[in-house]
């Protein structure tokens, strides 16, 4: 079958590659990594300790590897840890997350990629988070005996249904993971009813909860915070997480508030850095006086009103400067970000009405009146414009979300015990390094 997927990934990488090159000539995406993408020439590993491989596609999964990493490198410090992303911004937060261990991109799910990046990290357990359904990646685990296992697994209803048009193929991949730990009851029935063995399925909520920052007083959010010179009585609206249109949204939305509400600082955090001139430019139509968080080096005295945060990986703790909240990804067709991060802090946090990937989280804030959805720029303004002229009512609506996220928590450890038991039913040979792989990584 590794025949067939390679023909498959070749005609469709043939027919992708004049838009990856239009896409790397504006944005700056898919110019690098890709001598481990394709050929899956990553780190060498020399160590003769075992290893655990970590998988996170982007920014969002290498978040959530935080926590889970740290952790089991408390519980085993005499094991490696290699860590590989699928995208430019993913694999850059990594490296910044992870110092000191193998970080790199992910191999396209060629047999050749796969195959040469196994033999140089040398894994005894393949751990990969929320879902990714690499047939060649998953078969060459099998080949080798070493266990794979999804963590935070997540299965959407439109994916649930994508997968049940090749219900059989499907059932072999899934019947080749040791374990799958289900973020909710609903994504672990899923996965059982496309073929995943009853047993190698469990419900262990999801680790985003477990990461969430409850302390506002925290050093990060503290520093942020004075290096732009926001002051205690500031009512601060962060919108973080966007895609288009939300951010010209937001900035609409300001422009009508700030004439009321002079003191309210507006915090635009976009989810990709490709859309960081874009929003710039919108900003630079308009009368706001408005500052670049990557154009900040030392703490500034100067008035302004709206930051665009162009850096990556500081929106967690950007939330923990807001009093409101706006989650983006969920006017268009993403599905949603991550609202437990602002949720967490205490905010009053809004977000659009299309929120399929944080179906369960929406859910519960929803009925504990912990969060509302606005449909329209309309609603939006009168969100925040709420928010503001009745603090104490934002204030109640922060701390039943926060008291929510409490609730939630536990995952990890949850994740951890799975994890361990995996390999507890496996006994695992130490693989040998293939000592005629003399390519090395770029």
């Amino acid at each position: 079958m590794s025949i067939i997927y390679n023909i498959a990934y070749i005609l469709l990488f043939l027919f992708a590659i004049p838009w990856l090159g239009i896409q790397a000539i504006r944005t700056g995406k898919y110019r690098q990594g890709w001598w481990q993408k394709l050929l899956g020439c990553v780190q060498q590993r020399h160590s003769e300790q075992p290893c655990v491989w970590f998988h996170a596609v982007s920014v969002g999964e290498v978040n959530l590897l935080t926590q889970i990493v740290h952790q089991w490198q408390q519980r085993h410090p005499d094991w490696d840890v290699a860590i590989t992303s699928t995208t430019r911004t993913g694999f850059a937060l990594a490296k910044q997350r992870f110092p000191g261990l193998l970080v790199d991109y992910y191999p396209l799910d060629f047999s050749w990629a796969v195959r040469r990046a196994m033999r140089r990290i040398r894994p005894h357990l393949l751990v990969m988070a929320e879902l990714e359904l690499w047939p060649n990646f998953i078969g060459e685990a099998k080949r080798r005996g070493i266990p794979v296992a999804v963590i935070n697994g997540r299965l959407s209803e439109s994916s649930f249904r994508g997968y049940q048009r090749v219900g059989r193929l499907v059932q072999t991949w899934l019947r080749n993971i040791g374990w799958i730990g289900a973020q909710s009851e609903t994504y672990r029935d899923r996965f059982v009813k496309l073929g995943a063995r009853p047993q190698k399925v469990s419900c262990t909520g999801s680790l985003k909860f477990d990461r969430a920052e409850f302390d506002r007083e925290n050093l990060q959010t503290i520093r942020l915070k004075q290096l732009v010179g926001l002051k205690e009585n500031d009512p601060v609206w962060v919108v973080g997480s966007t895609q288009d249109p939300e951010e010209a949204m937001a900035i609409r939305v300001y422009e009508r508030l700030v004439r009321k509400y002079p003191d309210l600082k507006l915090i635009i955090v976009p989810r990709h850095a490709e859309r960081f001139r874009e929003v710039m430019g919108m900003l630079r139509r308009t009368p706001i006086k408005s500052l670049q968080r990557s154009q900040l080096k030392t703490p500034i005295n100067e008035d302004w009103q709206v930051l665009l945060v162009d850096t990556i990986g500081e929106l967690g703790a950007w939330w923990g400067a807001a009093d409101i909240a706006f989650v983006g990804g969920s006017m268009g067709s993403r599905g949603g970000q991550n609202m437990i991060e602002p949720a967490a802090y205490g905010a009053a946090v809004c977000f659009g009405p299309n929120t399929r990937n944080f179906r369960d989280v929406v859910q519960r804030l929803l009925e504990r009146e912990a969060a509302q959805i606005v449909e329209s720029e309309h609603d939006l303004f009168q969100f925040v414009s709420q928010s503001i002229k009745s603090p104490e009512g934002a204030a109640e609506m922060g701390q039943r979300a926060q008291e929510l996220v409490r609730m939630q928590q536990g995952a990890t450890d949850r994740t951890l015990r799975g994890m361990e038991q995996l390999l507890g039913e496996n006994a695992i040979e130490m693989p040998a390094s293939d000592q005629q792989d003399t390519v090395r990584a770029a």
